[in-house]
């Protein structure tokens, strides 16, 4: 065996992004220049991940919360709202709520209880055991819900969401009215035009209310499909995958990322003659043990990909086979019965007993919550991330 390292992912650092940078030109040298620095080779597979953020912010795919309201307007009537199951963040929903609000005179803000459903609590389990509520069938007013819980502020932030979420709503101009449930049939009581704003369950939701006479139902990417007023826009996610760029306006998730990676992808061949594939990632899919939050807001891990990444895993487990079928094997024997079983595997092997244990998830939803992991959220300043090794197993050399 010579090979000693298996998968590596390295964080890249780039310039700030601008509205207007070529970003093909941008990722392509500064992995170039990271390569480098650092005294590695770029090769074929390699990955080479963007984070969705600065591809919106070179496309400039902004958005005012007067545009939101604007684009509500145009299709929606009814003077009351509902809105339902947003999740609880200042980033990802209170700068998208002040524009739905200057929409409508009134607001029915209807959440979900005892979390969202990307797992912030309004209130423990053992609360809601302790009370004696059904979560399923029971609809609680703010009155009802105090009674039961008393306040309500988030373990990780502090925040009382049902509180701000009101606050936001009144101080556009909007009558609010709060309430709790979990089955959005419960909205129809309040209105009959409805705005579902949960990520992943969002067409079941819609569907649900369509087919209990809603007369309008809109989700979040049902809104900002379209530029208005030169705002920015997605034809595809609307206002899904958004987040707060200022007080008064939000990101959106970018335009054409397809055509975008496959665009870096003849880049980086044309100057380096590698093939190397290219993934735009936004949330990476896994969930906090201990403050029991997915971490995915986003409507998917991977908004664009290369085709190279297409599919799902072809593995086996070393572990098994070491404990079975060679377990009377060791040191160079059993490495080389192993390597050689790999290399004769079946591209297709789930099913089978030395494939138990190796879920087969697609390859973007890996690779790009492996990025999302490597470049962080904050300060380190490195949203783009370059893989190397990551199609290799135990029999490469």
């Amino acid at each position: 065996m010579k090979r000693k390292v298996g998968t590596v992912s390295r964080g890249v650092r780039c310039p700030i992004i601008r509205e207007g940078d070529d970003i093909s030109k941008i990722v392509c040298d500064s992995v170039i220049e990271a390569s480098k620095a650092s005294g590695y080779d770029i090769l074929d597979q390699d990955i080479v991940g963007l984070t969705e953020s600065i591809l919106a912010r070179a496309q400039g795919n902004y958005a005012s919360i007067d545009a939101i309201a604007k684009d509500i307007n145009n299709k929606v009537e009814n003077e009351t709202l509902a809105v339902i199951f947003p999740i609880f963040s200042r980033n990802r929903f209170s700068t998208v709520l002040k524009g739905i609000a200057k929409s409508n005179k009134k607001i029915i803000l209807m959440l979900q209880y005892p979390s969202d459903e990307v797992g912030n609590s309004l209130i423990t389990l053992d609360q809601l055991d302790e009370s004696g509520v059904n979560p399923y069938s029971d609809v609680l007013s703010l009155e009802e819900f105090r009674h039961h819980f008393g306040n309500s502020k988030h373990s990780f932030t502090g925040v009382d969401y049902i509180d701000l979420y009101k606050g936001i709503i009144e101080e556009a101009g909007a009558e609010a009215e709060i309430v709790f449930a979990n089955d959005p049939r419960a909205a129809l009581e309040y209105s009959h035009s409805i705005l579902a704003c949960d990520v992943h369950s969002n067409q079941r939701t819609k569907r649900i209310l369509k087919e209990n006479g809603a007369k309008l139902v809109l989700g979040l990417n049902d809104i900002l499909t379209d530029s208005v007023d030169g705002s920015g826009y997605n034809k595809v996610y609307g206002l899904l995958g958004s987040n707060k760029s200022t007080e008064d306006s939000v990101k959106l998730f970018p335009r054409d990322s397809f055509s975008v990676v496959n665009a870096i992808q003849a880049e980086f061949y044309e100057r380096t003659g590698k093939q190397v594939e290219v993934i735009v990632y936004g949330d990476g899919a896994f969930k906090d043990p201990m403050g029991e939050i997915w971490e995915l807001a986003d409507p998917t891990v991977a908004p664009g990909f290369t085709r190279g990444l297409e599919g799902t895993p072809s593995e086996i487990k070393l572990k098994y086979l070491a404990d079975n079928d060679y377990q009377d094997l060791k040191g160079e024997a059993l490495q080389k019965a192993i390597t050689k079983q790999i290399k004769e595997k079946e591209t297709t092997n789930v099913d089978s007993r030395e494939a138990q244990g190796t879920t087969p998830r697609r390859i973007v939803d890996l690779v790009g919550s492996l990025c999302d992991l490597t470049s962080g959220s904050g300060d380190k300043g490195t949203p783009i991330v370059h893989i190397q090794g990551y199609f290799d197993n135990y029999s490469s050399e």
